[in-house]
């Protein structure tokens, strides 16, 4: 390992800083989680990787990681807005499902597309969890910054200084989502705790010094930040839709809260640091597109990327080779050409591990500071650093990566020195086979066992020089979907 900095861009400064713990020894880290009403579509898992990518690289560099990704199970209205009807109270009636088992339902299966995507274990507290914490909470800043209507509890935005910098509202118009509820002050003005309409009555409510009711959305993720990491906590992460309206909120309670000034020291907003992965984006075949979302043509979720033969960590890779700043545009092409980038990657570490002969067991985790045997690759994993530290260069780590695993010279020591860093990547290119990643598609007409007999068959043809046989059988192949690559110099690859 080398002293390189690591550097990342601050969205409140918009500028990138280099990273130095608040806790030595320590990086503190909180994402922003989904809403468990629904099932995640792929854009959403973008910040996740991302996420997991930081904290991958935190580690890596030596830092003791706490990460925290909330999951909403209350309070997230249909839109930014201060009126509409609760996400999850909305799909329990459609669903005739109590909103405690849709959140259970969804929070589980988000958290298994987190695993198949190589997401690393992280804490996942509950909204409902925090009620109590965020009534406190509510209470303590309610004299000073809030003022109560008939539907609730108001946070007022001129009490604190500088709301708004992190979106530059002012000059972006980052508030414009926001709907007029009559009774403000100010119309970016949020709520802190909704009170239950008149004569109706919702599954999760809770009683309150200001009527019985639901916290506000924003709330949570001051709360659990604060209880979890306290504050202030090193880097706070979430897409950039949330950089407008949810997070600009967030920083304001902090600041109330803490009885903080301006944001000109940024750790004023609750954390140091403040990171935005950008949109996925989609094109449909009129050439317009825009970000993905649960409303937008056909619903891509992680289980529709198995479903048609992708192994999810194809669409990991996919991400990495975007940089977590940039726009992603998704494309069935570009996720084919992802799978096979990582069949290549992986077939570069069997042919490492031929060269070496030894097998996949062989070859255990090594610390960071294990010394080398049989070659020096120093200079490699300095590049390979320099790059990851520059506000997680991810592509470019890639092609590093990729340039080092091309070369089959001192193959044990290259095998030691590419563990090391594809620890930051999180592609599992050391534990899988090029096998593992032949997905079964849903509407697949043959299983892998009959395919393995079609070309045992068209091999014994080909040996005997009977290729009208050979050339028969992969059409029959081709015609049941079924793609043979005769040219894959480690044995015949396949795909469906």
């Amino acid at each position: 390992m080398t002293d390189t900095p690591l550097k990342l861009f601050n969205s409140l400064t918009r500028q990138l800083e280099e990273f130095q713990p608040i806790h030595e020894g320590e990086a503190r880290v909180y994402s922003c989680g989904p809403t468990v009403y629904n099932y995640q579509h792929i854009g959403n898992m973008r910040a996740y990787v991302f996420a997991d990518t930081l904290g991958r690289v935190l580690q890596w560099k030596g830092y003791k990681l706490t990460h925290v990704i909330n999951i909403t199970d209350v309070g997230h209205l249909t839109s930014d807005a201060d009126e509409g009807e609760d996400k999850m109270e909305k799909m329990a009636a459609r669903e005739n499902k109590s909103a405690w088992d849709i959140a259970k339902f969804y929070q589980e299966d988000f958290e298994r597309d987190l695993a198949r995507l190589n997401v690393q274990p992280k804490q996942h507290p509950r909204a409902t969890e925090y009620v109590e914490a965020m009534i406190a909470w509510g209470e303590r800043i309610a004299e000073k910054h809030c003022y109560e209507l008939e539907s609730g509890l108001y946070f007022d935005i001129s009490t604190v200084a500088d709301y708004g910098r992190l979106a530059r509202a002012v000059t972006d118009d980052g508030e414009g989502r926001i709907d007029t509820v009559e009774g403000k002050r100010n119309q970016a003005d949020f709520a802190i705790w909704r009170k239950t309409p008149a004569g109706e009555t919702r599954q999760m409510e809770w009683d309150s010094p200001w009527g019985r009711g639901a916290p506000g959305w924003h709330l949570e993720c001051s709360v659990m930040g604060e209880a979890l990491l306290g504050f202030p906590f090193d880097i706070h992460t979430g897409g950039i839709d949330h950089r407008e309206i949810h997070h600009p909120n967030e920083i304001a309670q902090n600041q109330a809260y803490c009885c903080t000034n301006g944001l000109d020291d940024a750790r004023n907003s609750g954390a140091r640091i403040w990171m935005h992965n950008n949109f996925l984006v989609e094109r449909r075949k009129d050439g317009e597109g825009g970000k993905m979302s649960k409303s937008a043509g056909e619903f891509l979720r992680l289980q529709l990327l198995v479903d048609k033969g992708y192994h999810p960590l194809a669409y990991r890779l996919m991400c990495l080779q975007a940089h977590y700043r940039s726009e992603l545009e998704f494309s069935w092409e570009g996720l084919q050409a992802a799978l096979t980038r990582l069949k290549r990657m992986i077939a570069g570490v069997e042919r490492l591990r031929k060269a070496a002969a030894i097998n996949k067991d062989e070859l255990r985790p090594l610390d960071n500071d294990l010394p080398l045997t049989g070659a020096d690759f120093s200079a490699v994993e300095k590049d390979f650093e320099k790059a990851i530290s520059e506000d997680l260069n991810t592509p470019k780590a890639l092609s590093l990566f990729e340039g080092t695993l091309s070369n089959s010279e001192y193959p044990i020591s290259r095998l030691h020195s590419l563990q090391r860093l594809e620890r930051t990547l999180g592609l599992n290119l050391f534990e899988l086979e090029r096998t593992d990643l032949r997905i079964r598609p849903k509407d697949a007409q043959l299983t892998e066992a009959e395919i393995e007999a079609e070309l045992q068959r068209r091999k014994e043809a080909r040996a005997a020089k009977d290729f009208a046989s050979s050339d028969s059988i992969r059409d029959s192949l081709a015609a049941k979907g079924v793609e043979v690559m005769d040219g894959d110099p480690l044995g015949w690859e396949w795909r469906l």
